[in-house]
């Protein structure tokens, strides 16, 4: 099975082969743990989750590593604010971060390694780098060399002059040129700090990942991802920091999501538009949010507004109601169903269209909107099924199959409910109950079941072949 991956390296669309067959070592920056993930976190944590799982669809075993910044500026500022220790604001986020992304359904990543547990890794990798005479020490603190890495800036294609540096990356006296990045931060007094060669402090931003990285994955990775806002400076020092330290790519994949705007306006601090996960879960399905972050190329930027996530929750109703409906026909058949019996050459021939377009555009750079139009092909196709006076086991049981298999890469589908929501197979007794409450004309059982139906959110439709459910 073939994928094509853009890569910001190159600017080219690639055919995607993995340093070794069938495995994928995957990276991709995760958040700095001192509040609950905004929107434009989410985007990146949703498509580099479907990345991963298409991988998987297509046979690859993904060690898939997502970091955790525990210690930076932020992280101090926020104990401060709180009158609490560094690591107990990260224990917090990180606990926000984990129950966030479980409600939009994302897999959690084969490892979640954290800056302050890799202290050591992160102290050898600099020393190597001095020792290289790729950084130098200046007071308590260590900056890498730019202008000693001849390729600095292949990753952002702009030239070192050009280059215009991030907030992080700051210019102060210490320095030998403006363009050297921190590596090792002494501390200040009162900061948080481990002891090293150089002095008590920490390590700079882009250096925990470099690290992080080679530890788990070794030099060089297959993909590694992000933001685009991370592009530069963010990646470009890693490349700078890594290839120099190994003499080996740091990536042979590098891929970047766009930016989200709010009503048409980039979401920023100083316009106060930033919108949380944890707030956005509590009025919209999570399903919606999913949905609405890949209803567009993943490359492209996307707009927030009422409008695109009220139209992104229609449309995963619609997928949500056929699963319900087939789930609900195939039970109807009852256990001894016949469902290996053989289907009608035209349902093959489409299951197998649908499959083909859904491969075609998943391999095809990551299209989700794309694949998500053949999950809509195969939901047409399923209703008109459904209709049909001719509907079989077998046939019923072949489109639901292929519904889950399409949702295990793109996770649309309402996860399996928990706590006080009702389960499908408890809807299912219900309705058999409340029906033969009615057979028996027990009437107040009825509507008690029909009623406790509504209240969790369950409606009820009579149609031809039967009662059918949708969650509301």
């Amino acid at each position: 099975m073939t994928v094509h991956i853009y890569n910001t390296l190159t600017r080219s669309k690639e055919a995607f082969v993995s340093l070794e067959p069938g495995k994928v070592k995957m990276y991709v920056c995760g958040p700095t743990v001192y509040d609950y993930i905004h929107i434009g976190n989410a985007r990146p944590v949703i498509f580099f989750d479907v990345v991963r799982r298409y991988l998987e669809y297509a046979g690859y075993d993904v060690n898939y590593i997502v970091n955790f910044t525990d210690v930076d500026d932020k992280l101090i500022r926020k104990a401060e604010q709180m009158g609490t220790t560094v690591p107990e604001v990260a224990e917090k986020f990180i606990a926000a971060f984990n129950e966030d992304i479980a409600s939009l359904g994302v897999h959690k990543a084969t490892m979640n390694p954290r800056v302050t547990t890799h202290i050591p890794e992160i102290i050898a990798f600099i020393q190597g780098l001095v020792d290289k005479g790729f950084a130098y020490t200046s007071e308590g603190d260590v900056y890498y060399h730019t202008g000693k890495f001849e390729e600095y800036g292949k990753l952002s294609h702009q030239n070192l002059e050009e280059l215009q540096f991030g907030i992080r990356i700051e210019v102060g006296d210490r320095k030998e040129n403006p363009q050297d990045f921190v590596l090792w931060k002494g501390a200040k007094p009162g900061e948080i700090f481990w002891e090293s060669p150089w002095g008590p402090g920490r390590p700079g931003w882009h250096i925990e990942c470099s690290a992080m990285a080679r530890t788990y994955l070794g030099d060089t990775l297959d993909i590694h991802g992000g933001g685009h806002d991370l592009q530069f400076p963010h990646h470009e020092c890693e490349v700078a920091q890594s290839e120099a330290l190994t003499g080996h790519p740091l990536a042979n994949y590098w891929m970047h999501n766009g930016y989200i705007h709010i009503n048409n306006e980039k979401m920023s601090k100083s316009l106060g538009n930033g919108i949380t996960v944890h707030e956005l879960v509590k009025r919209v399905k999570p399903q919606a949010i999913r949905y609405f972050m890949l209803s567009a190329h993943y490359r492209s930027p996307l707009n927030f507004s009422d409008d695109t996530i009220a139209q992104a929750e229609k449309s995963v109703e619609r997928i949500s109601n056929c699963h319900t409906n087939l789930k609900h026909m195939l039970a109807s058949f009852g256990p001894n169903a016949k469902v290996d019996a053989a289907l009608p050459a035209e349902l093959v021939s489409r299951l197998a269209a649908i499959k083909e377009q859904f491969e075609a555009k998943m391999g095809d750079d990551f299209n989700t909107p794309d694949a998500i139009t053949a999950v809509f092909e195969l939901v047409a196709e399923a209703n008109q099924f459904l209709n049909r006076q001719d509907v079989s086991a077998a046939g019923t049981a072949a489109l639901l199959k292929e519904l889950e298999v399409m949702d295990a890469v793109l996770g649309l589908l309402p996860q399996q409910a928990g706590g006080s929501e009702l389960l499908d197979d408890e809807i299912e007794q219900l309705i058999i109950d409340r029906t033969e409450a009615r057979k028996s004309k027990n009437w107040a059982k009825a509507d008690e079941i029909r009623d406790l139906l509504t209240a969790k959110g369950i409606a009820l439709e009579d149609t031809p072949q039967g009662i059918r459910w949708r969650r509301l």
